[in-house]
């Protein structure tokens, strides 16, 4: 496990308010990498070093510190410049890391499918090229350890121009990804089935809530970052109505840039969606300015237009639960209250969403005569057949539609369809 010293740098009012917090948060990374945090180093400047990015002083004051305690990794809580980074390492002696490349060893290490990895590898690679160190040598001076492993580790010293072409080459790998959950997304939109997305900062129980709604049993964990390979499932309301649910990479604030390019592939998931569940972790003291923080990142992937329900989960662990539920049931609420691991204020939930995705439209079975070609016609302009099929004389049809507009059919409505 490699020591660390985070260090923290605010320009501003604003940055020194939100220090602490974003500290915490820093070091809640860093131990998610594997490593020891061993001190925390705070600094208020006007203004950032164009060398050091901190000041010359509190570099001699961190590398007292580095040298003292023996420290193996300095982590700055921002993200670093080349040349900032470079002049750091000379002067304190040891490995410096920024916010995006500690995020980006936590991606590598959980990155599972061949998808996940391949566009974690794309994003270290577009963050590490510019930060090769003369032609031919890489980031050797880092040796190994935290924000060098991951499935491009083994390419840190090849040369430029072989880094520039692999990275051409996993572009056109992750364009046939594109490709393919595009036709998936085709075919889901032709069977009339909305698609909603789990969204929100990393570890607001999205996965939790997506068990909870689709009856899987999807791996959950309090780790950042336990998911990051977008999966899709079917999901049903009480009255038969149905559609497919995502669950996404979670969020956070200063998602490194890279991330967002490479995984496009997974962002379209959520762009494409006819809703979103906007999941916040309601007992954390940080809860509004992370919900603020994933509002940003859907005005930048192009999904901020999208209807969506903010789901405020986790409170089973505050004390105005009862209060909170209750809520749930007024008009005007700004959302939804619930605890997904608990299952409290589940329904609640699934009326609000069903609402949100289909108004006031029913499924119906119906039996028409093959002969009554005008019946079968009608029906179908007016409303949306999700099934048909021949069975003998008749045609047997699932639709959905406004109660209102199926009087003119009721003749045809086949009641014992759902016993069958």
């Amino acid at each position: 496990m490699e020591k660390a010293i985070l260090v923290n740098l605010a320009i501003g009012p604003k940055e020194k308010h939100e220090a602490e917090e974003s500290m915490n948060e820093l070091a809640g990374l860093a131990r998610a990498a594997g490593a020891w945090v061993a001190e925390r180093i705070f600094q208020v400047r006007s203004s950032v070093s164009p060398k050091y990015f901190i000041g010359p002083g509190k570099v001699e004051e961190l590398k007292a510190r580095v040298e003292e305690i023996n420290a193996g990794l300095v982590i700055i809580d921002h993200n670093l410049r080349p040349t900032q980074q470079r002049s750091l390492e000379d002067a304190l002696g040891t490995k410096v890391i920024d916010r995006t490349q500690l995020i980006l060893d936590i991606f590598a290490q959980r990155a599972r499918s061949n998808e996940g990895k391949m566009q974690v590898e794309l994003a270290q690679l577009s963050y590490l090229l510019p930060r090769l160190v003369g032609k031919g040598t890489a980031l050797s001076r880092l040796g190994g350890g935290i924000g060098t492993r991951g499935p491009g580790e083994k390419k840190l010293e090849v040369d430029r121009r072989r880094i520039q072409d692999r990275i051409a080459k996993i572009k056109r790998d992750i364009g046939n990804v594109q490709k393919r959950r595009g036709l998936q997304r085709q075919s889901r939109r032709e069977s009339f089935v909305p698609l909603v997305s789990l969204v929100g900062y990393t570890s607001a129980g999205k996965s939790t809530l997506f068990n909870r709604l689709t009856q899987e049993n999807t791996w959950t964990s309090p780790q950042l970052f336990a998911t990051l390979d977008p999966l899709v499932r079917r999901a049903a309301f009480p009255d038969g109505l149905s559609y497919f649910l995502s669950d996404t990479v979670g969020f956070i604030k200063k998602l490194p840039v890279e991330l967002v390019t490479s995984f496009k592939a997974t962002f379209e998931e959520v762009e494409e969606s006819d809703a979103i569940l906007h999941v916040i972790d309601h007992s954390a003291a940080e809860s509004a300015g992370r919900g603020e923080a994933v509002g940003a990142i859907l005005e930048e992937i192009g999904a901020s237009d999208i209807p969506c329900l903010k789901v405020f989960n986790k409170i089973d662990l505050l004390p105005d639960k009862a209060e909170l539920l209750r809520r749930n049931g007024r008009p005007g609420s700004e959302g939804i209250y619930i605890s997904a691991a608990m299952g409290e204020g589940i329904s609640a939930l699934k009326d609000r969403l069903r609402s949100l995705l289909f108004g006031r439209q029913q499924l119906f079975y119906m039996r028409i005569p093959k002969d009554d070609a005008a019946a079968i016609i009608s029906l179908t302009a007016s409303t949306r057949v999700l099934q048909k099929r021949k069975n003998g004389d008749y045609y047997e049809l699932q639709v959905m539609a406004e109660p209102q507009r199926m009087l003119a059919y009721a003749a045809y409505l086949d009641r014992g369809e759902k016993a069958r």
